[in-house]
């Protein structure tokens, strides 16, 4: 199905509104265990846990490139970082073409007959930069967006100063409500919308079923900063967990956990300001504040499943949520993303289907997946061809219990060259995870994916037994006894990012 988007809809014949509407909801920097079901102990998330117990809930989602920008073009490309090649555009100077974006899921439903939306934070660079995202702003129905963080504050942007509502979950959600039901009650938001986005948000054709895209910067550590700080913020941001802050959990031996990487690998001192977490008092507010935006982001969720059932379309609406990746939050003495650790690499994945059987509702699917599998699956279950441009499997035959050859490992990686983070690549199967570290003297700031694949040896090597050392604390890398195991993932990563690469 790759080609012209707009060809695609001049072949395909319209589609009846009874094909199911699709929401996907992406948070940001959410760790797998930020949730009441995952086991926080202090965060309060009832209608994401109700979300799972009503769909389908994976264990085992990964990322693979832990880093807001390539995560994101890894969702709409349905590739890995290695094959899409995008990184961080001001970094690795490539782009989204035209027709690899026309490839997206959202996209795709639009070609099949559906009315679409782009809600939030934009990450990922559609066409040349000197584009602006033109292309994508044009060719998607209502595109509400704002490339780069959004902040806690949408009313500091000209792309936001339409809404009633300040704080950003609470303003993306009334963009939602917006998009879904635009009705007089909403003509402020469309009469007094920017220039900057005014051209690009249409009332939508009730006729057609609806595919959005919601795109939260929460609990992104960017965006907390103000939190509560205006009068108008709702009080949960001031005071909500301050009476059980002693609750929070931090990891075993913190604040005195030693970094495990050599300097050549990795330096504190370049690490983003807000990424920190030596002090514990900091620590101790960030997570704070985290947990108050997710469950602000469980509250919104919990609104919008009852907006839809007061619509009438519950019953025919697909509802996807899923993080761009997770955060270390002091483990292994870090903080901050891109490093291939299970905090950074694991996220919370949900799929709600109305067509789900009853046995399908509540269970848990513990293969590996990752969220390049989310495009596939969610064409699937529209009847929508997959483009054979993805990489990514749609996980309907795990859902619904057929036999197939599924992954035994994933592949991650970490291309991203600034900021102080080393180039990283990783495999992780059920038992082990391998991870190799490139020197960064000759690197910042250069985007090399081919530098492995041609032969650069790395600096440094970890190798846990995940299944014994699930906080992957024990690095047998050095250990004589584990030599064969060393040299097997070694293998498999060089061929998993080589194959991956085509």
């Amino acid at each position: 199905m790759a080609g012209s988007l707009h060809a695609a809809e001049h072949d395909l014949a319209p589609v009846s509104s009874t094909r199911p509407n699709v929401i996907f909801v992406k948070t940001d920097d959410q760790r797998l265990d930020s949730l009441s079901m995952t086991g926080h102990p202090v965060t309060q998330t009832p209608n994401i846990d109700q979300l799972a117990a009503d769909g389908v809930f994976f264990s085992h989602a990964f990322i693979t490139s832990p880093i807001c920008g390539p995560s994101r073009a890894n969702y709409f490309t349905g590739q890995w970082e290695r094959k899409n090649r995008q990184g961080f555009y001001h970094v690795s100077k490539n782009h989204i073409s035209h027709e690899l974006f026309d490839n997206s899921w959202i996209m795709q439903l639009k070609a099949a007959g559906y009315f679409t939306g782009y809600i939030g934070k934009h990450h990922a660079t559609i066409g040349p930069a000197k584009e602006r995202n033109r292309y994508m702003k044009e060719n998607v129905d209502f595109c509400y967006m704002k490339g780069g963080h959004l902040g806690f504050d949408l009313m500091k942007w000209n792309e936001f100063k339409n809404l009633r509502h300040s704080s950003q979950i609470e303003g993306l959600y009334e963009a939602t409500e917006a998009f879904m039901r635009p009705g007089k009650d909403k003509d402020y938001f469309f009469d007094n919308a920017h220039q900057s986005v005014s051209d690009f948000l249409h009332r939508r054709d009730q006729s057609k079923p609806f595919a959005l895209s919601l795109n939260l910067n929460l609990p992104h550590a960017s965006s907390i900063g103000g939190m509560g700080a205006k009068d108008t913020d709702p009080e949960m941001y001031r005071t909500l967990y301050n009476d059980v802050q002693d609750n929070f959990v931090f990891p075993d031996g913190y604040p005195n956990i030693k970094v495990p990487l050599p300097d050549q690998v990795f330096r504190q001192n370049e690490l983003m300001g807000y990424y920190r977490t030596s002090h514990p008092a900091s620590l101790l507010s960030k997570k704070t504040k985290m947990a108050r935006a997710v469950t602000a982001i469980d509250m919104m969720l919990g609104k919008l499943r009852m907006q839809l059932d007061e619509m009438g379309i519950a019953d025919n609406t697909i509802i996807v949520f899923a993080s761009d990746h997770g955060l270390l939050l002091g483990e292994h003495g870090l903080g901050g993303k891109t490093f291939l650790y299970d905090e950074c690499v694991r996220i919370p994945m949900i799929i709600y289907s109305p067509s789900f059987s009853e046995q399908q509702r509540g269970m848990t699917v513990d293969e590996l997946v990752v969220g390049q599998d989310l495009p596939a699956t969610i064409l699937e279950l529209c009847d929508v061809v997959v483009p054979d441009t993805y990489q990514g499997q749609s996980m309907m035959p795990l859902i619904e219990g057929k036999p197939i050859q599924w992954r035994k490992e994933v592949f991650c990686e970490n291309l991203f060259t600034d900021q102080g983070y080393p180039r990283m690549e990783s495999v992780r199967s059920n038992e082990w995870k391998y991870i190799r570290y490139f020197s960064k003297e000759n690197d910042r700031m250069k985007y090399l994916p081919d530098a492995s694949i041609q032969g650069e040896q790395p600096v440094f090597e970890e190798l846990f037994n995940i299944a014994n050392d699930p906080k992957e604390q024990v690095n047998l890398a050095s250990n004589p006894e584990y030599d064969e195991v060393l040299a097997r993932y070694r293998n498999r990563c060089q061929e998993l990012v080589t194959e991956l690469a085509k």
